[in-house]
């Protein structure tokens, strides 16, 4: 029997455990999902932001787990992926047999352990290369939102200054965008 909660991985969210032994080459479970093109997986990633769930079979054959929250295949996550934790390898890996994806030990999975599978070095790849995206734009917005925050200042200093006397200098940068 499987079982989901909390990952022995840092920020994985939940993970996919055994309640009993697995022996190796045993097929832990079957990766289910709607069948999907590839196309529209990167259209779903793009517009609808769902990602991180699409097994690649062909580019006419994809399954997106996303959606499919009670199957058990979504929650197998990467020892190997960018939040490693000594001692957790991958156990596991993905088999496709008759258009259909399975999950299967690659070892002896005890009881109670957590079933790891490799998502494949491209995953990795991509994933790293949206992380770094992902982290320069959230800079960029970091340093526009700080330069309106010094801008916002300097205006109002520059109010205050003007406020109070009656020379050409005291002007403020407002006024003087206005007039022009």
């Amino acid at each position: 029997m499987l079982v989901v909660k909390k990952s022995q991985l840092p920020k994985a969210g939940k993970g996919l455990f055994t309640t009993h032994e697995i022996s190796k080459g045993e097929t832990v479970c079957e990766y289910e999902g709607e069948r999907i093109t590839w196309a529209e997986a990167e259209r779903r990633n793009e517009e609808d932001d769902q990602s991180g769930y699409v097994f690649y079979i062909t580019k006419k054959n994809c399954i997106d787990a996303f959606a499919y929250t009670d199957t058990f295949g979504r929650y197998a996550n990467d020892a190997a992926g960018l939040g490693r934790v000594k001692g957790l390898r991958n156990n596991s890996v993905y088999e496709v047999r008759e258009n259909k994806v399975y999950i299967v030990a690659t070892r002896k999975i005890k009881a109670g352990a957590e079933v790891f599978v490799s998502y494949g070095k491209q995953y990795w790849k991509v994933m790293k290369e949206e992380l770094e995206r992902a982290e320069k734009e959230r800079k960029k917005k970091k340093k526009k939102e700080k330069k309106n925050k010094n801008k916002n200042k300097s205006d109002k200093k520059a109010g205050k200054q003007g406020s109070g006397g009656s020379s050409k200098k005291s002007k403020t940068k407002a006024e003087s965008r206005k007039a022009a």
